[in-house]
């Protein structure tokens, strides 16, 4: 069966691989060239990559906890979007957080539009 547009979750915690914390290179190449055979295949492909911290463990107060997880989804989020460039394939990140630097804000409409012109969206 073929599908128009997929999205993908990946955990952040799966990017460690077998390490015991980081980005395990190898796991993350390994990803890229998954999601390339779906965009070679005309699929668009939207990824939500979490952060792979769980701060409320530590009694860290809540929302600081949540903020440290969104600060890692972007940095994992920039891992990926890294690999997958080195691999020819377009991308965009988009963030609810202001990070015009890094990534795009996040617009519902411009998310869309980056699908249809064959970029991922992380």
């Amino acid at each position: 069966m073929k599908y128009k547009r997929v999205l993908l979750k990946l955990s952040g915690e799966a990017l460690m691989g077998e390490q015991q914390y980081g980005i395990d290179a190898n796991r993350l190449s390994t990803y890229a060239d998954e999601i390339k055979k779906i965009v070679d295949e005309k699929v668009e492909v939207a990824i939500v990559i979490g952060g792979g911290l769980a701060a409320s463990n530590t009694g860290m107060d809540r929302v600081q906890g949540d903020y440290m997880g969104m600060l890692a989804t972007v940095i994992n989020g920039l891992a990926l979007q890294s690999s997958l460039e080195e691999k020819g394939v377009q991308t965009r990140m988009l963030t609810a957080i202001k990070m015009e630097q890094i990534a795009e804000p996040y617009i519902k409409r411009r998310a869309v539009r980056h699908l249809e012109k064959g970029r991922v969206v992380i």
